[in-house]
């Protein structure tokens, strides 16, 4: 039986985005990860050129684009051994039916954390159960527990260390990690974020493991819902299984852009350039302005507290023209935070610089 549905959390929005909006240089949206940059050019050819597509595409994807992903996982984290690769139609939706495509009954997640983890308990009649990925994880069983790192909403960026004994813990007890990684190429400090396929990791072993890469947020692809999911071979079989049963399956073109956009590294390269260039632009403007800006140095958001209720925070925002995210919607320990997006264009993120800095004088 699926459990009860929260309120889908950014409706509850709009009161603050009509405020935002009327600022008379207009809103600064930074509540959702969206990207607004451009869509590298070799990919949309690469979309295009693929578009007569008559047939059924295959669920498990065509050889050109497993050979691509499996070739960037071994480029960007060194994965070795038969590496597994499904596509999905955006990481989003593989997020909220994987509990009920592997039957799970617990599902663990980080007590801050995307929503979706925990929707997706509720989907499948789970139990969920926030946990607190920093620390130890102690003696309770889980059938799949989720790791996010870089994080959503905080930006903390897992060790190797601390995976490997995340790890070790889901196998001595027939857990299944899934490791979301779709900010896994949006880092801001010499140390770039390791998957949970690392063989420094899971010691070259992807028994029990799953990694979830989105190309969404490192090629601008959100609207061609282009993910894909990758590791223990039995794992994603059992998916494959299920999947080509729903009819859960991405559509040749985007498959096509998906390959192209996976050989290429130039471009997220660039991509990340882009959003360091506002991240150094965001943060020390929000310190001016009296906020603390916590957690840790990957991802998309930057994590911030003035010490108030995270709506009370939203609202001056939104006096300003700046529309965040309470961090309440990433659970409790949220309650005084709020999350601020990269994803606005210089010009938009240039404008809030300015209000911010007007605002602390």
């Amino acid at each position: 039986m699926i459990g009860p549905l929260p309120d889908f959390p950014w409706d509850s929005l709009a009161g603050a985005a009509a405020r935002a909006r009327a600022h008379p240089d207009g809103i600064v949206n930074l509540s959702v990860g969206t990207p607004v940059d451009p869509t590298p050019a070799f990919i949309q050819r690469a979309l295009a050129d693929a578009a007569d597509a008559p047939g059924y595409p295959l669920t498990a994807g065509t050889e050109e684009l497993r050979t691509a992903a499996v070739g960037w996982l071994r480029r960007r984290f060194g994965v070795s051994g038969d590496v597994a690769v499904l596509p999905v139609i955006g990481t989003k939706e593989l997020v909220a039916w994987l509990p009920t495509l592997l039957g799970a009954t617990s599902v663990g997640f980080p007590s801050l954390a995307y929503p979706t983890y925990d929707v997706g308990a509720r989907l499948a009649g789970a139990r969920g159960v926030a946990v607190d990925a920093l620390v130890a994880l102690g003696p309770q069983r889980l059938d799949l527990l989720w790791l996010n790192s870089p994080s959503n909403p905080t930006g903390t960026v897992l060790p190797a260390a601390h995976l490997r004994k995340v790890v070790e813990w889901a196998r001595e007890r027939g857990c299944v990690v899934a490791s979301d990684e779709c900010y896994a190429d949006l880092w801001y400090d010499d140390e770039p974020p390791v998957s949970v396929l690392s063989p420094d990791v899971c010691g070259g072993s992807l028994d029990g493991l799953l990694a979830v890469h989105s190309l969404s947020k490192r090629s601008n692809l959100a609207g061609y819902r282009a993910g894909f999911v990758a590791g223990d071979p039995a794992l994603v079989a059992r998916l494959l299984e299920l999947r080509k049963h729903a009819g859960m399956i991405v559509p040749t073109p985007v498959q096509a852009a998906m390959a192209a956009a996976l050989d290429d590294d130039e471009h997220v390269v660039a991509q990340r350039n882009l959003y360091a260039a506002r991240r150094s632009a965001l943060r020390p403007a929000l310190e001016h302005a009296g906020f603390v800006v916590e957690g840790g140095d990957g991802g998309l958001y930057l994590w911030a507290t003035r010490g108030e209720p995270c709506r009370r925070t939203v609202d001056a925002l939104a006096d300003l023209g700046i529309l965040v995210a309470p961090g309440e919607f990433y659970g409790a320990a949220g309650g005084q935070h709020v999350r601020v997006a990269l994803t606005a264009t210089d010009e938009r993120i240039a404008a809030a610089v300015a209000r911010l800095k007007e605002a602390g004088s």
